[in-house]
């Protein structure tokens, strides 16, 4: 059975991937080769995909193909219509790099709050010890504010007893309150207008694409901190960017972005207050790890003609 990756896996994930399915038994090909990557799906069973859109182009150029293997949680890029019309299955991973997701949405909190990447820019410049003082006044700590968790998946069941430990209050709201969980529960609009950081942690649907738009923004309070790790185009980036640069909010620190890769011209780059990183949240070698255990089992049941694990279509 030819499985195919389709992302830019370093020599470290090339060596995961080795040592869980074998040396050469994934065909391993770089997300802007396209040519080779049409090729290779040819006669492929089984994509191991990552970011790169599914589309029902890339399935009609496969006619052998039987799944598409989410190596993570989001499918909002494989086109499900297309994989049902195909018949090809499409499984994820639920929680699979929940871990790693939660401890990037509190970097990035840390980072935002405590001014790291001023200071460290500011340090090697030769100048760290005369900062701007209005600067400074901007900085603060987690413990004692409030933290409101749009979304409660498994990432921030992860996130939310740190933030606790840390000494922040923490709040959520879902489409429904989540038994057990020791944290006040609100509706969106309040979670906003009381939170001083707000962490999205929600998949991207029609119902929550722009979430995040001028009017919830406007809601937020004077101050805050938005958090995004989850998906882009929760918020709507330009009316982000115009709080950010009227000092309606403080800051940000986002993972994921609505056009990615971005463009030279984007608003965000000139913002000193936003904290930006590469859709690089779920991606450490622990989190590999766990999912190409679960994508091999997965392939092994495809060709025994078992039931596959966490399958959507």
């Amino acid at each position: 059975m030819k499985v195919v990756l389709q992302y830019r896996a370093s020599p470290g994930f090339r060596a995961q991937i080795d040592g869980i399915f074998g040396p050469g038994e994934v065909t391993i090909i770089d997300e802007d080769h396209l040519e080779a990557f049409a090729r290779e799906m040819a006669n492929a069973s089984a994509l191991l995909h990552v970011l790169k859109p599914v589309t029902a182009e890339v399935m009609a150029g496969a006619p052998r193909l039987r799944l598409v293997q989410k190596l993570g949680v989001g499918v909002n890029t494989i086109d499900l219509a297309a994989a049902k019309a195909r018949g090809v299955a499409v499984a994820n991973m639920p929680g699979i790099n929940s871990a790693a997701v939660a401890e990037m949405a509190l970097c990035l909190m840390l980072a935002v709050l405590r001014r790291t990447l001023y200071l460290d820019s500011l340090t090697r410049a030769g100048e760290g010890w005369r900062p701007d003082p209005a600067v400074i006044d901007q900085t603060g700590e987690i413990g004692g504010r409030t933290v409101g968790l749009v979304g409660f998946g498994a990432s921030a069941a992860r996130l939310a007893p740190v933030l606790t430990a840390l000494g922040a209050r923490v709040v959520y709201t879902a489409r429904s309150r989540k038994a057990g969980a020791p944290y006040e529960f609100m509706l969106l609009d309040e979670l906003l207008a009381e939170s001083d950081i707000v962490c999205l942690h929600l998949p991207l649907t029609e119902v929550t694409f722009g979430l995040i738009g001028e009017r919830a923004i406007a809601r937020m309070k004077p101050g805050s901190i938005l958090i995004n790790t989850a998906r882009g185009e929760l918020v709507d980036e330009a009316a982000l960017a115009d709080a950010l640069s009227r000092g309606a909010l403080r800051g940000a620190g986002l993972d994921v972005f609505a056009n990615e890769p971005l463009g030279a011209d984007t608003a965000l780059f000139a913002l000193p207050n936003v904290v930006l990183s590469p859709h690089q949240a779920w991606l450490t070698p622990e989190t590999l790890a766990r999912s190409l255990a679960v994508a091999h089992e997965n392939c092994r049941r495809l060709a025994a003609g078992e039931a596959l694990l966490h399958r959507i279509v």
